[in-house]
């Protein structure tokens, strides 16, 4: 294959430029910097230049003849899309409690029976490591069906040392054998395991004296997460775990303020979180405190999609000046998806979005949520060659058409993955 490629003629290239350093905020969320009639020139894996067709034909003519050239002709180039919040190594999956939940049951209703998260601890305990192994690489692959070149990946449905270890090593070696990018997070503090019930301080001393130190010492994972939420961890034993993995050298996430207002969002920002992940009951206090502090907001519109519970407040957000970035949550009981551009139909709908801001969302602002937007996220030169090929005419319709898969090609590091809606079996073989 030739280390080089000319991706040329599309009807626009949206580059993203400009936000690498800082997330978009406020109005800058909707400068998108399209190109039309925009051309993209690879080397090596990394991009060179980004310009018009003629521009780019003419710089590069003499090397043209040698690469591979993908032609874009009536469509839509953007960067690969990022999801910045998944649970995407787990075993099984929980319909039953989707039947229970139409019936009326609430989702902390059904974990306090030992449904939600501890269904899914059992029968990912109960997986071997091949067998999570092959369940996470199908997912990956329709990840990459949808667009998505990078992927945060969380720990948390193991709830012991040994099968938060096995999820993490997991997540690794598919960072090794599969193209998609994978960031790991450590989410040891998803739930109080059912024998510790009535003693949840024994599970938080477990969490930071036996399972933080030990991940670190791997480096399984470059963050740590917990699952702040009345009935499963305190705003007190919350910040206990965050701070226990900053001196680990884990970066702090958080589950916050998605059931009911807790002071997640206000928690995120006095440890320095690099995000806060769901939101739906933040305060405006919160969301105050992490616009200051330049806490990432993660919104998961699927997961109130499927629990049909209230929306996010994106709009407030944002004119608050809140770095807002999008996410699938993919999980097996609150969001079973892979579908970033269905989210991103749903950042619009039912969010107050708009088509600029969820593009930005799902992109740039999406990287700087794990902390990689120095190689993906923009189409800029010297970035990794990650970029996703719509067949729509304009960027604005990739909103407009809701619950469609628009995607034609996916290029990761400079290799075609996804070619004419289909996964590319040879470039995944040697990716």
């Amino acid at each position: 294959m030739s280390k080089n490629m000319l991706i040329s003629n599309a009807n626009q290239v949206v580059t993203m430029a400009g936000h690498s350093v800082n997330p978009a905020k406020k109005e800058a969320m909707s400068h998108l910097n399209v190109i039309e009639n925009g051309s993209i020139w690879i080397e090596n894996g990394r991009i060179v230049e980004v310009g018009p067709d003629d521009v780019i034909r003419e710089k590069y003519k003499i090397q043209i003849s040698s690469a591979e050239q993908v032609d874009a002709t009536n469509k839509t180039v953007t960067p690969g899309l990022v999801d910045p919040h998944t649970h995407i190594v787990h075993a099984g999956t929980r319909e039953n409690e989707y039947a229970m939940r139409l019936q009326g049951k609430t989702y902390m209703e059904i974990m306090e029976a030992g449904g939600g998260i501890h269904a899914t601890t059992r029968a990912t305990q109960e997986a071997s490591f091949d067998e999570l192994y092959k369940e996470s690489k199908k997912r990956l692959d329709k990840f990459l069906l949808h667009g998505v070149t990078t992927v945060e990946a969380k720990s948390g449905y193991g709830l012991t040392l040994e099968h938060e270890i096995k999820q993490l090593e997991v997540a690794e070696q598919l960072q090794k054998d599969h193209p998609i990018d994978l960031v790991s997070t450590f989410m040891g503090a998803h739930a109080v395991p059912l024998g510790d019930k009535k003693d949840p301080e024994r599970f938080v001393d477990r969490v930071i004296n036996e399972m933080i130190p030990e991940v670190a010492k791997r480096n399984l994972a470059k963050f740590n997460d917990v699952f702040c939420e009345r009935g499963v961890f305190t705003p007190e034993q919350s910040r206990k775990i965050l701070e226990a993995g900053k001196k680990h050298g884990l970066i702090p996430k958080i589950h916050a303020d998605e059931i009911e207002p807790y002071a997640g969002a206000e928690l995120a920002a006095e440890v320095g979180a690099i995000s806060a992940d769901h939101l739906l009951k933040a305060s405006d206090e919160g969301i105050q405190a992490m616009a200051k502090a330049e806490v990432v907001g993660v919104l998961l519109p699927g997961t109130a999609f499927f629990l049909m519970a209230e929306f996010a407040k994106a709009r407030r957000m944002i004119d608050a000046g809140v770095a807002v970035a999008l996410s699938t949550d993919q999980n097996p009981g609150s969001s079973p998806t892979i579908s970033l551009p269905f989210i991103m139909n749903l950042g619009c709908l039912k969010m107050g979005m708009t088509p600029e801001e969820v593009l930005t969302a799902t992109t740039i602002n999406a990287a700087h949520a794990i902390g990689f937007a120095n190689e993906v996220g923009s189409l800029e030169a010297g970035k990794k060659a990650d970029i996703t090929i719509f067949d729509v005419p304009n960027y604005l319709t990739l909103s407009y058409q809701y619950g469609m898969n628009h995607v034609d090609t996916v290029i990761k590091n400079g290799k075609p993955l996804v070619v004419g809606g289909r996964l590319h079996e040879l470039s995944l073989s040697d990716a």
